[in-house]
Parts: structure tokens; sequence; C-alpha cells
């Protein structure tokens, strides 16, 4: 987005957090591309026949957006950080519930369907416990993992909104990495 845009959505944001309805309806146009392509990030790492859409998950996060009770954005990277949380939570509730459904659901599971399943819910799902995890231990380097990897920040935007310099940002990044690998690799 161009600068004047970044300061408009911004501007926006801030009006929306304050109630103003019609600060939401102009907000709209301006951040559904970018919401797209957090969406599309996401279903690209999702299996080829996978039930939701971009379209469908950027609906399901918008209606959890607007139902938020008066939301305190810091500015537009805090924003589509907390979009992308949201669309990573929807994805994992998704999994969790297919899978879920096919070892309790009581419907016979083929060896097709088991194959479909298999790797793209259950890593997303592993992914997730593994960032539950090192929020425990450590929260903000979760907060990094989730902005720059889901929410597709840059190291500067990430920065900016936790309030943190970029070396940390590049820092904390690095160790989540190797954190979550090696928690990923014990499983």
């Amino acid at each position: 987005m161009p600068p004047s845009t970044d300061h408009q959505v911004t501007s926006l944001l801030l009006a929306w957090g304050q109630g103003d309805e019609r600060a939401l309806e102009q907000l709209t146009p301006l951040v559904y591309g970018e919401l797209r392509k957090i969406a599309r990030k996401y279903m690209a790492q999702e299996r080829c026949n996978h039930t939701l859409q971009p379209t469908a998950l950027i609906n399901e996060a918008y209606v959890r957006l607007v139902h938020m009770r008066q939301p305190t954005w810091q500015n537009r990277a805090h924003f589509f950080a907390l979009s992308a949380q949201i669309m990573r939570r929807i994805l994992v509730d998704f999994a969790r519930a297919r899978l879920h459904q096919k070892r309790d659901g009581g419907d016979q599971v083929t060896l097709d369907d088991a194959l479909l399943i298999s790797k793209p819910g259950r890593d997303l799902v592993a992914l997730d416990d593994a960032l539950a995890a090192l929020a425990t231990v450590d929260p903000r380097k979760s907060r990094v993992v989730e902005m720059r990897f889901f929410g597709g920040l840059s190291v500067e935007e990430t920065a900016e909104v936790l309030k943190i310099s970029p070396v940390t940002v590049m820092r904390d990044w690095s160790l989540a990495k190797a954190w979550l690998y090696r928690a990923l690799a014990n499983e």
C-alpha cells in the first residue's frame, strides 16, 4: 500500500475503534486486497481440495473482526497481524474439527480420505500446538512468528506493532524458528 493509503487505513481503524461505523464501511475496500493475500498464503499451505476457499476464510475473519468489542488498533500493521492470527485460528479450528470427525465421527475413513487429511491438517494443528507451547515460554517470540510467518508483516512492521527494535525482531525470529523446528521434530 502507498504511504498515503497506510495513513488512511490507520485513521479509519482508529475511528472504527472509537465506534464510527462509517469508518468500517470505508475501511473494508481498502484492506480487502491485503486480507485476500493473507488468506491465499494460508490456503496455499492447505490440501488442494480444502472445503474453505480464500473468500470464505476472509468472510469468516471479517465477521470475527467486526464483532470485536471496541477494538483498539495501533495501526495498519497491527490490524493485519490480528487478521492473520484470526485466519490461522479459523483454519486450526477447522483442522481440529475435521480430524476429530475422522477419528470419532462414526464415518468410515477410506485410505484416500486418510491421505488427504493426514499431512496438512495435522501439520497445522502441530504448528499451532508448538506455537502455543512457545507462547508459554516466550510470548513475544510466538507473536513475532504469527506476524512474520502468518501475517506476512515485514521486520519493521512487526517491530512497530510490538514496540521493539527490528534487531530484536530478527533475533526473536531466528530463535523462534529454531525452537519450533525442534518442537515439531520431536513430535
